[in-house]
């Protein structure tokens, strides 16, 4: 392989810190990253926030669904306890909040659109306005399960970055980036050694891997010869 992909820190440092939490996109700035990747979901009142799940079960000292609940309800939560202790106090961000922080480092960043379960109509224009509000169109890649809303950013703003992500080893993978206008997907190891991920190669297609952590399996993917354009880790520290 002819060029060291870019690290970007999954969820931030969310191996050792709260996910989607400032605590760890501090701590991947820290580790070294090359750049980040964040979920985004929308509030019932229409507030983007970074959280990975529909509901705030698993990440929080609360209960219920995004889709459900107002931002005000959201902000009240604990994001960092449920990781350990020592993250108590931890908050649910806005992507405003974000990007803000993110105005202060050079940071790569992927927001991956949660529609493949809920659709929150109208999230797509709300992310692309807050990039250009905050002149993040060079940095930012947009990218998500969802092949209808990936078309909806296109179609919104056909020049910014995005990529398909894709889940194990479809057959119909590239047919479908193509006939999307995809240049970039974002895959598992499994696909990219597959000979889909070939194709997708041969077809000019830029592969970004989740969700590596084992330096093995990264061994795996170099011996392999695959062209690698970033890897997407919860430990950015074992790579950077």
């Amino acid at each position: 392989m002819n060029k060291k992909p870019a690290i970007f820190a999954h969820r931030g440092a969310s191996g050792t810190h709260p996910e989607n939490t400032m605590a760890a996109f501090e701590a991947a700035v820290r580790l070294g990253a090359d750049g980040i990747e964040l979920d985004v979901q929308m509030t019932k009142d229409g507030e983007i926030v970074v959280i990975h799940d529909e509901t705030v079960n698993r990440t929080t000292n609360g209960k219920g669904a995004i889709e459900r609940m107002t931002y005000a309800q959201v902000a009240e939560l604990d994001a960092g306890s449920w990781f350990h202790p020592k993250f108590a106090g931890e908050k649910i961000l806005t992507l405003d909040e974000f990007l803000t922080w993110a105005t202060g480092n050079t940071l790569q960043i992927n927001i991956e659109l949660k529609t493949n379960k809920v659709p929150y109509y109208g999230i797509e224009q709300k992310v692309l306005e807050l990039i250009d509000l905050y002149n993040m169109r060079g940095r930012v890649i947009i990218s998500s399960f969802n092949q209808d809303s990936v078309g909806r950013v296109i179609e919104l703003d056909p020049y910014i970055a995005v990529a398909g992500l894709v889940w194990r080893v479809p057959r119909e993978t590239v047919r479908a980036a193509k006939k999307l206008g995809l240049t970039a997907l974002h895959t598992q190891v499994s696909f990219a050694l597959s000979e889909y991920g070939r194709e997708a190669i041969d077809s000019g297609m830029l592969l970004r891997l989740y969700t590596i952590n084992d330096m093995k399996e990264w061994n795996r993917v170099k011996k392999s010869g695959v062209p690698v354009e970033a890897i997407i880790t919860d430990f950015p520290e074992r790579f950077s």
